[in-house]
């Protein structure tokens, strides 16, 4: 038996329904016998894999594993991600480094088979590490059959404070967005960008994100999103926008005028405060 989320709402109000009931759920959707015998078979077999070869023949490990990091879609391609895995992190000529996704490089780094005698799968804490980020990352998938905002909301929560955080500079931490599918596609319909932003040099793509997010919280920094404020501002602007996409091809334009004014109106004063 499979556990569907409840999202008893769309928009803002469900975003925060969603965020108060999100450790129960979360641990009713973990607590369904298949993520029990998933969870059981990994931790069981993960240390016995010595190479990248391993764990690609094992349908699931690599399963479990390709979740954890937001790539399951990619599970049918066992001959392109065994080349990632025994892809080296420390080469800038590596396959790896040469890919924009860098969900590739985490998967890669995580299990270290390239850069290490042996691997980080067989020490103590691993599988706890990999099977914490499984169990997040299948309730987001959950929550995604319903509602792909939702979806990308959660992984925002996540991902966006923990990049904020990392000790590299913030044109760094720019261009590692840019990189994340998941907060690309937040900050390019939060802010309403066209499908030709992609297609414009990465600096350019940057300078503009920098100046509609200043526009929006009052900063054009990616480490402010350590912030709970900041964070809250820019998912209530994405979440306002998936709701104002909806109104136009319902209602027309002028409702959807209306609901992006009233919207940007709560919004201010949340940063005022």
């Amino acid at each position: 038996m499979t556990y569907r989320p409840v999202l008893p709402g769309e928009g803002y109000l469900g975003w925060q329904f969603l965020q108060r009931t999100k450790a129960s759920q979360q641990a009713a959707h973990a607590g369904t016998q298949a993520a029990r015998r998933d969870e059981a078979y990994f931790r069981a077999r993960i240390a016995g894999v010595n190479s990248a070869e391993d764990l690609v023949k094992d349908r699931t490990l690599l399963r479990v594993a390709l979740t954890a990091f937001g790539l399951q879609d990619d599970l049918p391609n066992r001959a392109y991600l065994q080349k990632v895995l025994e892809s080296s992190i420390y080469d800038p000529r590596s396959f790896v480094n040469r890919l924009t996704d860098k969900r590739y490089y985490q998967l890669a780094q995580a299990f270290g088979f390239a850069d290490r005698v042996v691997p980080r799968n067989q020490f103590h804490g691993f599988a706890d590490d990999i099977l914490g980020k499984f169990r997040d990352r299948s309730f987001e998938v959950a929550v995604g059959e319903q509602n792909v905002d939702m979806r990308l909301s959660l992984a925002l929560q996540r991902d966006l404070p923990e990049l904020a955080a990392k000790a590299v500079s913030d044109s760094a931490r720019w261009f590692t967005l840019l990189g994340t599918p998941s907060l690309r596609d937040v900050f390019e319909r939060a802010f309403n960008l066209p499908t030709a932003f992609g297609q414009l040099d990465l600096d350019r793509q940057v300078d503009i994100l920098r100046r509609k997010t200043e526009a929006l919280t009052g900063a054009a920094t990616v480490e402010q999103f350590s912030r709970p404020e900041a964070l809250d501002a820019l998912t209530r602007r994405f979440l306002l926008m998936g709701q104002v996409n909806q109104t136009q091809g319902a209602s027309g334009q002028s409702a959807a005028l209306s609901l992006l004014q009233a919207g940007q109106a709560a919004l201010s004063g949340v940063l005022r405060r």
